[in-house]
């Protein structure tokens, strides 16, 4: 082969690797996350609750974009109150024995019937920390979005008029949609 052949197949070679570098480019460029914080309220714990809204207030004073998804026993921090109104009775006992809003929060450790979380809030009072209510709706008027698990909200036979009213209802693709763009996703 003549040294122009093999400098010409050089060539072509380097145009058709150049191509795939810069298409492989573009690809990773349109899967760049966004800047977005999107967290599972799993729990329904005081201490955890106050630590994922901490972290939502904190990333939303940073510039991101905050996307909340409450299920299963996370459900309680945005509910409001609790009615036995139009359930069966499943559905009555289990509302029963979860808290009907925030101040019936217990804490994950040291709860000792309620008195540790009384405590919790008592010594957040004296140190001038938020408490969760007032913390909750910061989070909220700061801009981040709630949405409510719809399947977790039929299970445990919570209806939406005992949520927040400025809920969204949604479902698993709604926090996929949310974590698959997202900076940081949480489960808390």
């Amino acid at each position: 082969m003549a040294v122009s052949e093999l400098a010409v197949q050089d060539t072509t070679t380097l145009e058709m690797r150049l191509q795939q570098l810069e298409e492989r480019v573009v690809e990773l460029e349109e899967n760049i996350p966004e800047d977005k914080v999107t967290i599972v309220m799993f729990s329904g714990e005081l201490d955890r609750v106050l630590a994922g809204f901490i972290i939502a207030t904190g990333a939303l004073a940073m510039g991101y974009e905050v996307s909340m998804f409450f299920t299963f026993w996370g459900l309680n921090a945005v509910r409001d109150n609790r009615t036995l109104e139009g359930k069966n009775i499943m559905e009555r006992m289990m509302s029963l024995m979860t808290p009907g809003s925030t101040e019936g929060m217990g804490l994950s450790n040291m709860n000792f019937f309620g008195a540790g979380a009384r405590m919790m809030r008592l010594m957040m009072k004296q140190k001038n920390v938020e408490n969760i209510e007032d913390l909750i709706n910061m989070t909220k008027d700061m801009g981040a979005r709630f949405v409510s698990c719809g399947m977790s909200q039929m299970v445990m036979g919570i209806n939406t008029s005992e949520l927040r009213d400025d809920m969204e209802d949604g479902g698993v693709a709604a926090y996929l949609g949310d974590a698959v763009s997202s900076k940081v996703t949480l489960f808390i």
